[in-house]
């Protein structure tokens, strides 16, 4: 079988601390800045090492058509710096790509877009660049506008269009305009939840129609259930490859050391996505139900985290999770209300707690994870491997079912001021 993607070696470079003005010193000031410090070590130049940054380093992958193929790792991995290369928004420093098809990539929220364009016209646009004719779109084009349900805002330029809106309209044209590859980067983890219930299932119709599908997400459950193959980054190089769920489990191991409690973990270097804006910066878990605060099943879990603010940001939703060591998520308890105003992080560092009432799993090891986001579109941090919390057996009382592993059983959850 002919391949549909092989990448051969391939590494990219970025310059690091590079000013446009540095490079165009006139020559009194360059004199003046050497009589000023005559003894200064000096600055390293275009060449020095110290000024490059490899963000990928002899990456190699094979990707047969019609594979979804999850690519996963830290902030920083190289995850979108070889989305980029792939979409050929950017050129790789050395290596080879070799791409069969025609290639639809979905990389940010409205890449592609003219804002002074209506949704209508975008269409249109976004089916040339991929090399479609108009005959082609035409016949999709209802598609598209059904699956987006922006009917009423079609002749409308996209620029007056909101974040929600520019979701649907960007993804239903990369799924529904029939590349033979299809490149999606952390698109599944925005908008509603109806909405990123028919981005799966649209992902899904697109892989069972024999296309080839490269998804990166931060969202393990996704992963596990779309992707028939993984990828794991690490530092630019390409760690390991190979089954979805002995990559996940290796990608989670990295992060998930055993929690104990009342005792703090430093999430500062823990897998996480998001803009980091606002950031986990330690978390410490007990249970109200015990003197000693282990966690039995049934029983409630308290969850407190110092959360780190870049800059001022609002957010009205902090959810945690618990998954499986397969990634499979078990629980998801949510604090988003759609009447609950959102609340304000100034800079700096922040306490906030939550609790579940009532945590209904089998005695086992799970790991927790945590997100902050101004839903539906932003998210500040996500971390889905925290650490891994045991379960113990109920205190007089029957083990509580585990839920089903079709979807993330909702739970309760207070906000602890």
């Amino acid at each position: 079988m002919k391949h549909a993607i092989r990448v051969q070696d391939l590494s990219k470079q970025f310059r690091l601390g590079s000013r446009g003005g540095d490079s165009y010193r006139t020559l009194r000031e360059s004199l003046m800045n050497a009589l000023r410090s005559p003894f200064r070590r000096p600055v390293a130049g275009p060449n020095d090492d110290r000024t490059h940054f490899w963000a990928l380093k002899n990456v190699g992958f094979e990707v047969n058509p019609g594979e979804v193929v999850g690519i996963v790792g830290r902030n920083g991995a190289g995850k979108s710096t070889l989305l980029k290369i792939l979409s050929r928004v950017t050129e790789p420093t050395t290596g080879r790509v070799e791409l069969r098809g025609r290639v639809g990539s979905l990389l940010e929220v409205g890449t592609g877009f003219h804002l002074e364009l209506t949704g209508r016209e975008n269409i249109f646009l976004n089916g040339s660049i991929l090399g479609m004719s108009r005959r082609e779109i035409v016949r999709r084009f209802d598609e598209i506008v059904a699956f987006a349900e922006l009917e009423k805002f079609l002749d409308t330029p996209v620029k007056r269009y909101s974040s929600g809106m520019y979701v649907r309209l960007a993804f239903s044209i990369a799924a529904h305009l029939e590349p033979e590859i299809l490149i999606v980067d952390e698109v599944l983890a925005v908008g509603d939840a109806s909405f990123q219930r028919k981005c799966i299932g649209k992902t899904q119709e697109v892989a069972r129609g024999g296309r080839t599908i490269l998804l990166v997400s931060h969202q393990m459950d996704v992963v596990r259930r779309l992707a028939t193959k993984a990828l794991l980054l690490k530092q630019g190089q390409l760690i390991c490859s190979g089954d979805p769920v002995e990559v996940l489990n290796r990608y989670l191991a990295e992060g998930a050391g055993r929690i104990l409690p009342g005792i703090a973990v430093d999430a500062h270097r823990l897998p996480r996505g998001g803009n980091l804006e606002a950031i986990f910066a330690e978390v410490t878990c007990t249970s109200d139900d015990t003197p000693s605060g282990l966690l039995h099943s049934g029983g409630s879990l308290r969850v407190e985290t110092v959360a780190e603010a870049r800059r001022p940001v609002r957010f009205n939703s902090l959810s945690v999770c618990l998954l499986d060591r397969n990634g499979t998520r078990l629980i998801s308890a949510d604090t988003f209300a759609p009447d609950r105003e959102a609340r304000l992080l100034e800079p700096g560092r922040h306490q906030l707690a939550v609790r579940l009432p009532h945590v209904p799993l089998r005695p086992g090891v799970y790991v927790l994870g945590l997100c902050l986001a101004q839903r539906p579109l932003v998210f500040f941090d996500n971390c889905e491997a925290i650490g891994e919390i045991e379960v113990l057996p109920g205190t007089g009382q029957e083990d509580q079912p585990r839920p089903l592993l079709d979807g993330p059983v909702s739970c309760d959850v207070e906000w602890l001021e």
